[in-house]
């Protein structure tokens, strides 16, 4: 059976969203006959600005990807944190610079999935997806949101939890709260769910 390639494309500049791309990524690769690779976007600010923000160090282990990339995979993980209820402009940046693929909607029919984190429940846990669904939509990429999939947890009240039906999330706080083990999980079977989907529409008939 032919390999289902996902890349899981992602910026973090505290390491939230990292940590949950990694859990992501096992999620992925738990299911067969699908391969994931992690990718991040590239960064955009200055090293006195990263200085400032206190940004922890970009993992060695993951290289930075370039748009025309995307043609590779058959469908995508997208995460990043939220900045004023929207994806960081590093993010935005690489989309705006996503023309070529656009023009020639080498993306349309593939599936993709978000995930994200913010600093509180008010900070745009699902503005940020909602909004960042528009640039799926104009490449004529598939949503797959993880909907309600995740069973009674998507129901938690006795902690607090990030995530909502549009994907898997995590609240960072001042920068100080760290995934807890209940979103790990989330972003983990976010990761498989979302394998599943991705597996099953490479199969699919060509229209």
């Amino acid at each position: 059976m032919a390999v289902t390639k996902i890349y899981i494309v992602y910026y973090s500049l505290h390491g939230h969203v990292e940590t949950m791309a990694r859990e992501v990524l096992r999620g992925v690769n738990s299911v067969p006959d699908v391969e994931a690779t992690l990718w991040q976007v590239p960064e955009t600010l200055p090293e006195k600005i990263l200085e400032k923000v206190k940004a922890v160090p970009r993992p060695d282990d993951v290289p930075d990807i370039q748009p025309e990339q995307l043609a590779e995979a058959d469908g995508f993980m997208f995460g990043f944190p939220s900045r004023f209820g929207v994806m960081a402009s590093q993010v935005m940046t690489f989309f705006d610079n996503t023309n070529d693929l656009w023009t020639t909607q080498a993306l349309a029919g593939k599936p993709a999935g978000i995930f994200w984190s913010t600093g509180f429940h008010g900070g745009g846990q699902e503005l940020t997806a909602l909004t960042a669904v528009t640039k799926l939509a104009h490449h004529g990429m598939i949503f797959v949101p993880v909907g309600y999939t995740f069973g009674k947890s998507m129901y938690e009240m006795g902690e607090v939890k990030g995530g909502s039906p549009y994907g898997s999330g995590t609240y960072a706080a001042d920068g100080s709260r760290e995934p807890t083990e209940l979103e790990i999980q989330q972003a983990n079977y976010h990761g498989k769910y979302f394998a599943g989907i991705a597996k099953k529409l490479k199969k699919r008939s060509p229209v």
